[in-house]
C-alpha cells in the first residue's frame, strides 16, 4: 500500500488523506494510483460516505511539476495524455460514487488540487484556506473539470476572472459566492467534516445516490426530461427499504435505522 494516501477506516465510512506534505500534497503518478485504488475500494466495499483531505499545511497544490521541466526533456510533455490518463479518470471516479463525498480543504487548494476538491459533493474549508486557479501562471487552462465546475458554480464572469488572473480566492469568499458549502474556523474543520461523514454513513444512502444522480443530470436535461427522471427516481426510492424504515420511524416517533438499501 502506497504511503501517498492514508486510509482511515471508520466502518461505514472512510477517510482518505493525501500524504505528500513536503510537496503540498501535489500529485505524482504514485499518488494518482493510490487515491484511485482507495476510492475504488470504498465503492466496492460498500462504504456509505467518503471524506477526502490533505496532510500538513495544505490540501493539494495540483500536479507535481518536478519532472515536467521542458528544459530537461527531449520534447514538450503531452499534457493532454496526463489529463486523459490520470486527472480525468480521477474526477470521473469521484463523481460516479453513489455515496456522499466530502472534501475538507485545509490550507491551499491550487491548480488541479482545487479542481479535485470541486468534484466532491460537499466542500468544507478552513478559514485560512484559499482556492487558486494557478494554471494561467504557467500558460495552461483549468483542467480536471475545473473550467466546467467554475463556470457552472460561479458563472462565466467570475470563472474567467479567477482563471485568467490566478487571484487567490479566500475560503470565506468562496462560501459566500457559492463555490463551496461552508467556511469554518481551522480548528473546527476536521471535527465537522468527520461528523458530517458519520451522519451520512448512517443516513438513507439509497436516496442520497438518487439525489446525486438527479442533480448531476439537471445540467443537461430539459425540464420535461428532468420531471420524468424525478418520477423514475422517486419510484425507485419509494420501493427502497430506507423509505419504508424512514416512514415507519417517523410514525413511531423513533430514530430511523437506515441500511442504504
Amino acid at each position: 500500500m502506497s504511503g501517498t494516501v492514508l486510509v482511515t477506516d471508520h466502518g461505514a465510512w472512510v477517510e482518505l488523506t493525501l500524504n505528500r506534505p513536503d510537496k503540498l500534497n501535489s500529485f505524482n503518478e504514485e499518488m494518482h494510483g493510490a487515491l484511485r485504488a482507495a476510492l475504488t475500494s470504498a465503492r466496492d466495499g460498500g462504504k456509505r460516505a467518503v471524506l477526502l483531505t490533505g496532510a500538513g499545511r495544505g490540501f493539494c497544490a495540483g500536479q507535481d511539476l518536478g519532472n515536467r521541466d521542458p528544459r530537461k526533456m527531449d520534447g514538450p510533455p503531452d499534457l493532454g495524455a496526463t489529463v486523459r490518463n490520470f486527472w480525468a479518470p480521477l474526477v470521473r471516479l469521484i463523481k460516479s460514487l453513489e455515496c456522499p463525498v466530502i472534501c475538507a480543504v485545509n490550507g491551499v487548494a491550487a491548480g488541479a488540487g482545487s479542481s479535485v476538491a470541486l468534484a466532491c459533493d460537499i466542500v468544507l474549508a478552513g478559514e485560512s484556506a484559499k482556492f487558486i486557479q494557478s494554471f494561467s501562471k504557467v500558460g495552461l487552462i483549468p483542467d480536471t473539470g475545473g473550467s466546467w465546475h467554475l463556470t457552472r458554480l460561479l458563472g462565466e464572469a467570475r470563472a474567467k476572472a479567477l482563471a485568467l488572473t490566478a487571484e487567490p480566492l479566500p475560503a470565506a469568499k468562496a462560501a459566500n459566492w457559492g463555490l463551496i458549502w461552508k467556511c469554518l474556523p481551522d480548528d473546527q474543520l476536521m471535527d465537522e467534516a468527520r461528523a458530517l461523514a458519520a451522519r451520512f454513513a448512517t443516513g438513507p444512502t439509497f436516496g442520497y445516490a438518487a439525489t446525486k444522480r438527479a442533480i448531476h443530470a439537471a445540467a443537461t436535461n430539459t425540464f420535461d426530461e428532468h420531471l420524468e427522471l424525478e418520477a423514475e427516481l422517486m419510484k425507485a426510492c419509494g420501493e427502497s427499504a430506507d423509505y419504508a424504515e424512514g416512514v415507519a420511524a417517523f410514525l413511531d416517533k423513533r430514530a430511523p435505522e437506515f441500511k442504504g438499501k
